[in-house]
């Protein structure tokens, strides 16, 4: 009996031997150990952080800290005081400006977000020639300075432009019928033209991710382009309408070199105040507390996009909601 149990327990064993030999099982104590990771110290990952740190606040945390504190110091002397605030808040001057700086921020928002999005959709949707070729022209044309597309106008469209100078060639009068440019309606149409194409870069970045599947259901479903386009391409856009949207706005907020090229000298903004007030009037107090205005309204303007698209950018319900009313 002794000797028969020692022969089912070699039995076991070497069945177990053989089992790890073929690899289908190895023993716990056989099994190589994996080295276990080093704990990482604290104080390395705070060391690496410092540079940029460091960068950041000498190259723009100090600047900005600087402009503030400008902004609370009356030039007269004395201590820190909001005075400088009550009396630029009071000037006819600042209140056009700023009402100048919201409405054509406003309105060249409109104008690149309808513009944009029209474009974006015959690019996307519509074949047809050079398609590709303008798509990568517009990543080219996000390089352009801004005073760049504001000359270009001026030399189309300026008093000595080159649709006046044909009008006068070939009607013979003294002067061309399109003097617009220097109003705010030329600034406008500077801006919507500069800024389009940011809106029609993340718009086409969309429309790429859009399923042809979806677009041939609901047209063989009996839906007219224009359903389409509201009902399945629009629903997964309006993130990035949005998006593009929230950085034309912020970017006419604080555009300076197309108001100043134009030569609009009845359009101010907030930053040709900025400009006026210090380089011109020597009054650098009160320059400040128009940049920290500026600045605060950007902030905040920013702060709200952010807001919108952390409830509404990229969610379930707008990316699933196109496909369900194409469906239905």
């Amino acid at each position: 009996m002794p000797r028969t149990e020692a022969a089912g327990g070699a039995e076991v064993v070497a069945a177990g031997t053989e089992t790890a030999a073929h690899g289908t099982e190895t023993p716990a104590a056989a099994r190589p150990r994996r080295p276990r990771p080093r704990p990482r110290r604290a104080g390395a990952g705070a060391l690496w952080s410092l540079p940029p740190i460091a960068a950041l606040a000498l190259v723009f945390l100090y600047p900005l800290a600087l402009v503030v504190w400008q902004s609370v110091t009356p030039e007269d002397g004395g201590g820190r005081s909001t005075a400088p605030y009550a009396t630029v808040f009071a000037e006819a001057s600042f209140r056009k400006a700023l009402t100048n700086t919201v409405l054509l921020a406003a309105g060249a928002t409109v104008g690149a977000l309808l513009l944009g999005l029209a474009l974006s959709l015959v690019i996307a949707f519509v074949p047809f020639p050079g398609g590709r070729a303008l798509s990568r022209f517009i990543d080219l044309f996000l390089a352009f300075p801004s005073f760049l597309i504001t000359l270009a106008l001026l030399f189309l469209y300026g008093s000595a432009g080159m649709a006046n100078g044909l009008w006068t060639d070939v009607t013979g009068a003294a002067h061309g019928p399109l003097d617009f440019l220097h109003t705010p309606w030329g600034v406008l149409l500077a801006e919507v033209t500069y800024f389009t194409p940011f809106v029609m870069r993340p718009l086409l970045a969309a429309f790429s991710q859009v399923e042809t599947g979806q677009l041939e259901a609901a047209a063989s479903l009996g839906a007219r382009p224009w359903r389409i386009v509201r009902t399945v391409i629009l629903p997964e856009a309006l993130p990035s309408l949005a998006a593009g949207g929230a950085l034309v706005l912020v970017l006419c907020l604080n555009e300076f070199g197309i108001v100043l090229f134009t030569g609009a000298k009845d359009v101010v903004t907030l930053p040709m105040l900025v400009y006026t007030k210090a380089l011109l009037d020597g009054d650098y107090t009160g320059a400040c507390v128009v940049a920290v205005v500026n600045i605060a309204l950007s902030v905040t303007l920013y702060a709200l996009y952010r807001t919108v698209m952390s409830r509404t950018g990229g969610g379930p319900a707008i990316r699933t909601g196109g496909a369900h009313r194409a469906g239905a």
